[in-house]
């Protein structure tokens, strides 16, 4: 097993564009529109649902991907981050106008997304350093896409409604606190980062 390189460091990577886990992630982006428009159609919103949990539960594939086929590149490291937050939003936006959703739940989701990323985008431009993805994040992150379709699948009252309802609300609570107390961490790390460039000569 490769060592993990420490925060605010990124992993070994190519200049390669053309890869299998980059053509993946751009194919989780194409399906974006087509679970949106699932999503907001009554009559196809379980298909919309059921095609949302995929694209979102395969975040962790073109990384696996880039791994074990040698294969991770700069390109991918931010493509894959983006397919994953694009997807999120995009999917949130679709249920909450389906009504499927509450709007209050995903704007917690969505409020914090965008504080962090405009912060990393920021720290990236000045210093060129991309902060790697903690473990605390994905578990919040697959918490969160687990909880969102059970949620949404329960208030459109399909089958087995009410249990999804419940599990869902249960695992959006402990999730929405990972969230946040991975954007805590991911903090630390911006601030690291930037003492550290502002004593670098």
């Amino acid at each position: 097993m490769e060592p993990k390189p420490p925060a605010g460091q990124a992993s070994p990577s190519s200049s390669r564009v053309l890869t299998i886990p980059n053509a993946i992630s751009l194919l989780r982006i194409a399906l974006i529109p087509v679970f949106c428009w699932l999503i907001v159609d009554p009559d196809t919103s379980a298909a919309g649902i059921v095609l949302f949990s995929v694209v979102v539960a395969t975040d962790w594939v073109d990384g696996l991907l880039a791994r074990r086929l040698g294969q991770v590149s700069e390109v991918g490291k931010i493509l894959d981050p983006v397919a994953d937050r694009l997807a999120i939003a995009a999917g949130l936006v679709a249920l909450v106008v389906r009504d499927a959703f509450p709007l209050w739940a995903a704007a917690l989701i969505l409020v914090r997304d965008l504080a962090i990323l405009g912060v990393g985008a920021v720290v990236f431009v000045k210093q060129k350093v991309r902060l790697d993805v903690r473990w605390i994040g994905k578990i919040a992150t697959f918490s969160l896409m687990a909880a969102i379709p059970w949620i949404s699948w329960g208030r459109l009252e399909l089958p087995l409604g009410e249990a999804a309802l419940v599990a869902g609300w249960i695992v959006f609570m402990v999730g929405i606190v990972e969230y946040y107390v991975a954007a805590v961490v991911y903090v630390g790390d911006l601030r690291r980062v930037r003492d550290s460039g502002s004593r670098s000569p």
